[in-house]
């Protein structure tokens, strides 16, 4: 039953997370947003939509080390496996935006997080509040910015989703999200008992990886559609989301205590190292472009990664 769990789970997340992207993407173009933005914030949020129910899900149920391990699995996995893939498809452009903000915000967030629980071992309340405010103020400048632009002012609305649809899409999409994440973590912890590993394997490994299928079918759909500044944009920003808003809105309904220190002492660091290994593709090795060799390169990385987690 356990695996039972797991794959409906995992499944109801995917196609959830399939659904809420499509509507949110519908409403941001009515809204004439930029492309770009839509990476940043709007499929940001949709996708990383799963993390939150999870994470959310698992610290109201106690089991706080697989809403950690979910978060911190799932930012490795968004800019060494999904990238990675992504890249090794289709080479992926990057705009000078991403490199000299985006991506500086994404670790200023992550050194924020690992502050936060070094020295108490705990997410609380007033952390949590920090948080959201950091949120709010990051999405409503990229906003800004978007609407001087003026980007997107030529489309179509005719040509997108009638309304009914648009909305019949999210609510199917947070009724799969809210199913699917009872489903994995209720399969998930009773695997974790049955390989007699902790919470925190499951919640970077499996766990991480089932609530980021819906940023890799973006990322990869987008990639096709010649977009790649939307896979790009949707990942960093995803990390943005995962620890501000996933972690931020979890630690505002229940304090979240850091149980197992291996997060500390060995996941941060890869997550650290794997985001600096980011920064100089973008920037300087092949000037605002990853190949596909750098795609390579950063899948070996995710594969080195769960090497160690298995025989730390």
């Amino acid at each position: 039953m356990a695996y039972l769990y797991l794959v409906a789970g995992i499944i109801l997340l995917l196609f959830g997370g399939d659904f809420i992207v499509k509507g949110s993407v519908d409403l941001a173009l009515r809204m004439r947003v930029s492309i770009l933005v839509i990476g940043m914030t709007v499929v940001s949020f949709a996708t990383s939509a799963p993390e939150l129910l999870v994470s959310l899900d698992a610290a109201m149920d106690g089991y706080t080390d697989i809403s950690f391990g979910n978060v911190i699995g799932s930012n490795i996995a968004n800019i060494s496996l999904i990238l990675g893939l992504t890249a090794l498809i289709v080479p992926l452009s990057v705009q000078t935006k991403t490199y000299k903000l985006d991506w500086w915000v994404m670790m200023g967030v992550t050194l924020l997080l690992f502050l936060f629980l070094y020295f108490d071992h705990i997410l609380g309340r007033t952390e949590a509040v920090i948080m959201i405010v950091g949120l709010l103020a990051y999405n409503i400048m990229q906003i800004r910015t978007s609407r001087k632009s003026d980007a997107n002012s030529d489309v179509d609305v005719s040509t997108l989703r009638k309304p009914w649809l648009t909305i019949l899409f999210l609510l199917l999409g947070v009724a799969g999200l809210k199913f699917g994440a009872e489903f994995l973590i209720d399969g998930s912890v009773v695997l974790a008992r049955e390989w007699g590993v902790s919470e925190r394997v499951i919640g970077i490994t499996v766990v991480s990886v089932g609530t980021s299928l819906p940023e890799l079918a973006a990322s990869l759909v987008a990639a096709f559609r010649g977009e790649p500044d939307l896979s790009v944009g949707n990942l960093i920003g995803s990390n943005v989301f995962n620890v501000l808003a996933v972690l931020g809105i979890s630690g505002l309904i229940v304090d979240i205590p850091l149980n197992n220190e291996a997060l500390l002492t060995f996941d941060f660091p890869w997550l650290f190292g794997i985001s600096l290994l980011l920064y100089p593709m973008m920037r300087f090795i092949t000037r605002s472009m990853i190949t596909r060799w750098e795609g390579l390169i950063m899948f070996l990385a995710y594969l080195a990664y769960l090497g160690g987690v298995f025989f730390n």
